[in-house]
């Protein structure tokens, strides 16, 4: 466990390519060393922070092998702190309120010269910054305070550069397929775990099947034989579940070739996540692999915090909550609609839904806040919740790593 006054915080946000495939994620950091600092000072203990992250929690925890999409501020440009990183796996982020002077370029120089990757971030264009725009890979471009004419007009000015554009905070597909014409390459938002709602939509019937899983193992007592009926519908499920049981994940020693044993062996609590990631996966076709993940992630982040000081119902029930999060965009229907075709506890809809305030609230809206890096906001929820902050960045990072896992799994 790390000492509360060397604590870290890392929350991470995806970044899409064209395909919706994820590039790269970018690094949120926040440490109570930086904090209590100083402007100098703080630049040193956030670069620190920055570097023992890395070795504390490990980049393939972090970005699963993507690339690390990390602030730099013009201190740590000139200390060549970014040259302490691997320059495989991480993009240089040039902070937009740095000044292109002498001593900032040169660094950023030397970078380039070494293969780094180099992103100006929340970028504006001016004058001063075209010794930036000769050195830059990428450049990012906040959608939601610029300009529609202006979003274009910056690739207009810099097509005699070999530079890609970056469109964050991409909140909607509307945003998402804008960018795509303008010619953006990247794209940064939570456009993609938003649903496109059409309300009379129907589900198809193979959604069908694994909506009928959910409903099933949600049950107050769980019937393994209507379960193994509802299974052996679907050969896909059928291999995936005996895949399963037969991984490393699990290490028996004799080969299990039967449904029922197969079952029986997981038991009722891994049983419902193993269908309930199968149900996600089969409803979430042709949607971004992020979205699984993600659903994933919340799942056993919801599951951890919720382990801290609730209840074993609750922590269970924490875990469903974090798997259904985004079952909206996976099925592109409004997710009261959604909720009223399972049969779920109450607290968990309450919660998904913010129609009662309880404690499975709190950690959703905890988690929402963790994902986009809002500090202030988890300090005020952990404190709602009696837990500290510490524990909250354990359980992400318990979870990254246990979703990654699990996923390559299956």
């Amino acid at each position: 466990m790390m000492a509360q006054e060397t604590e870290v915080h890392v929350a991470r946000q995806p970044i899409f390519d064209c395909n919706q495939n994820v590039f790269g994620y970018e690094l949120l950091f926040r440490s109570k060393v930086a904090n209590a600092y100083d402007g100098t000072d703080g630049d040193q203990a956030t670069n620190s922070v920055v570097v023992n992250s890395f070795l504390l929690i490990g980049m393939e925890n972090l970005t699963n092998g993507k690339k690390a999409f990390i602030n730099f501020t013009a201190n740590s440009l000139k200390n060549e702190i970014p040259s302490m990183l691997p320059k495989e796996l991480i993009a240089v982020e040039i902070l937009e309120n740095i000044e292109p002077d002498q001593a900032v370029i040169a660094a950023c120089r030397k970078l380039k010269q070494d293969g780094y990757c180099l992103v100006l971030d929340d970028f504006v264009f001016k004058p001063k910054f075209i010794p930036f725009v000769e050195l830059a890979d990428i450049i990012k471009v906040d959608f939601r305070l610029t300009p529609p004419e202006e979003r274009k007009a910056l690739l207009d000015r810099c097509r005699n550069y070999p530079i890609k554009f970056l469109a964050e905070k991409v909140e909607t597909h509307a945003d998402f397929q804008a960018a795509l014409q303008m010619g953006y390459s990247y794209f940064q938002g939570y456009f993609f775990c938003k649903p496109v709602v059409l309300s009379s939509k129907d589900i198809p019937s193979y959604k069908i099947n694994y909506l009928s899983i959910l409903r099933e193992i949600n049950q107050p007592y769980l019937e393994f034989a209507q379960l193994e009926a509802i299974i052996k519908r679907d050969v896909s499920l059928s291999y995936n579940l005996l895949k399963f049981i037969n991984s490393a994940f699990f290490g028996l020693s004799n080969k299990i070739q039967s449904l029922r044993q197969a079952l029986t062996l997981l038991g009722q609590k891994e049983l419902s996540k193993w269908a309930s990631l199968m149900a996600l996966k089969g409803m979430g076709n042709h949607k971004p692999g992020e979205l699984i993940l993600n659903s994933l992630v919340r799942a056993r982040f919801a599951e951890n915090l919720a382990g801290i000081n609730l209840s074993k119902q609750q922590t269970s029930n924490a875990f469903l909550m974090g798997m259904l999060s985004h079952l909206d965009a996976l099925l592109d229907r409004p997710l009261p609609e959604i909720l009223k075709e399972i049969a779920l506890d109450e607290e968990i809809k309450d919660a998904l839904l913010s129609i009662k305030p309880n404690r499975l609230g709190l950690i959703y809206k905890l988690m929402q806040a963790y994902e986009r890096g809002e500090w202030e906001t988890i300090s005020r929820f952990t404190r709602a919740m009696s837990i500290q902050e510490y524990q909250v960045s354990q359980s992400y990072q318990k979870a990254l790593i246990w979703a990654h896992e699990f996923i390559n799994t299956n």
